[in-house]
């Protein structure tokens, strides 16, 4: 089904370094290809050169935000651009970063698990780690860390929920253990008032599926927890990449809003076919 656009809250700049294309670049593609808000939300900087070869460090976080707001002021004519950051949650940070949350005025942060320890399980050079792992017991850690993310009330959007199926490693179908971690991480989600992303990117990746899983989506809408567009794209030609797909899958679960933002205020917009 065709769709009015929605706005599309996730994308990176080359400050993470493992993205291309300037601001600009991202807010001219969205308006080619019809959307009228989008998001910046790159990786954000953390502690003590943590995970440092794939986000922007302190320093360049003034540059980031001040490209942003030029770009926002330049564009919004044609354009609604929100400022964003995409912030790991990883316990014993928490204090570093709800210190960089509260020296701006964002308009949402999106909290992501990247990390179960020291295991950037999904980073491509360190996939060789899951020949290593019980699948059920990486599953049930990266939900409850989900969970505890949730819990902190740092976040506003809860990024790419099931990211642990990126390589296409399943955990053992009807697993009691896993289906309790992600019953446990949604309950969190609602009880935080949170909103959970639907994200193309897992559409481009080995797994090539959405983040959620439609059985996830299913849990959620029957919770009433609000989702969040994002393409999660590093380069310009991937903004709004996937929209239509997720669109149907919330559809078919009978969400009928998608969430935006502004200084941290969520506002609920009707999903719309086109005639």
């Amino acid at each position: 089904m065709k769709y009015f656009p929605v706005p599309d809250y996730h994308m990176h700049t080359p400050r993470c370094n493992h993205a291309v294309g300037d601001v600009q670049a991202y807010a001219q593609a969205a308006i080619k290809c019809g959307l009228t808000e989008i998001g910046m939300s790159d990786h954000s900087p953390m502690p003590h050169g943590f995970d440092a070869a794939w986000r922007m460090s302190l320093q360049e976080l003034p540059d980031y935000l001040q490209e942003v707001e030029n770009v926002a002021d330049e564009m919004q004519a044609d354009l609604t651009l929100r400022i964003g950051l995409e912030a790991d949650f990883h316990p014993g940070t928490e204090s570093d970063v709800q210190s960089m949350i509260d020296a701006y005025a964002w308009d949402y942060l999106i909290g992501s698990v990247h990390f179960i320890g020291d295991w950037g399980f999904d980073n491509p050079d360190e996939i060789q780690r899951w020949d290593e792992m019980d699948v059920e017991d990486v599953y049930v850690a990266y939900f409850d860390l989900v969970a505890r993310s949730a819990e902190t009330g740092m976040f506003d959007i809860i990024g790419h929920p099931d990211l642990i199926k990126k390589f296409g490693q399943r955990a053992p179908v009807g697993s009691s253990r896993v289906n309790h971690a992600e019953s446990n991480m949604l309950d969190a989600v609602k009880e935080a008032n949170m909103v959970l992303e639907i994200s193309s990117a897992g559409l481009r990746k080995p797994v090539q599926e959405i983040y959620p899983h439609e059985r996830m989506v299913e849990k959620a809408a029957k919770r009433q927890i609000p989702f969040a567009f994002g393409s999660d794209a590093h380069a310009p030609e991937e903004v709004g990449h996937g929209m239509e797909a997720c669109l149907d899958v919330l559809s078919r679960y009978g969400v009928r809003e998608i969430a935006s933002f502004e200084q941290r205020q969520r506002i609920m917009n009707p999903i719309r076919a086109l005639s």
